[in-house]
């Protein structure tokens, strides 16, 4: 196993733990992280990301991971969460695609790429079938996940 494949699996198995600072440990410090839900993060803003969907899961996130690979520069893993989506409760299974680029032996750009038109009928059900495909709702689907990253950072503050 390469180290940079280490790291890998110290993340996902940090994730399944709900161990979100093990999880930004993996992490440089200039990560530019992109996903269709919260379109790009970068910096602090991405560990930020991850504690906030821990501590709104409240223990109810299964994370499977499969075919984690990596060199020394690149690196990709498939994954899969299993969870309850907050806004709605409604059960979600999301296979999600991982690509990662490392730099001193930690994890500098991760890209996760997913159906968000299959993760929007999951997460909001008729609404979801209706509208999920459209751009409008994928947009709002976006600018909410941003707001609630706001809110979270800015609770976290206080």
């Amino acid at each position: 196993m390469t180290a940079n494949e280490k790291t890998l699996v110290k993340f996902y198995s940090a994730f399944a733990n709900a161990n979100a600072y093990t999880m930004s440990e993996c992490y440089h410090q200039d990560i530019v992280f992109r996903d269709p839900i919260f379109g790009l993060l970068k910096g602090n803003n991405v560990s930020q990301m991850w504690k906030m969907l821990i501590e709104s899961s409240k223990g109810n996130l299964k994370i499977d991971t499969a075919d984690v690979k990596a060199d020394e520069y690149v690196g990709s893993a498939q994954w899969t969460a299993h969870y309850s989506f907050s806004k709605t409760n409604r059960k979600v299974i999301n296979v999600i695609q991982a690509r990662f680029h490392f730099q001193d032996g930690l994890i500098i750009k991760h890209t996760d790429d997913f159906d968000i038109y299959k993760w929007s009928k999951q997460a909001f059900g008729f609404y979801g079938f209706l509208f999920g495909w459209t751009g409008y709702m994928q947009k709002k689907i976006q600018q909410q996940a941003i707001s609630s990253l706001k809110k979270h950072q800015e609770s976290g503050i206080k």
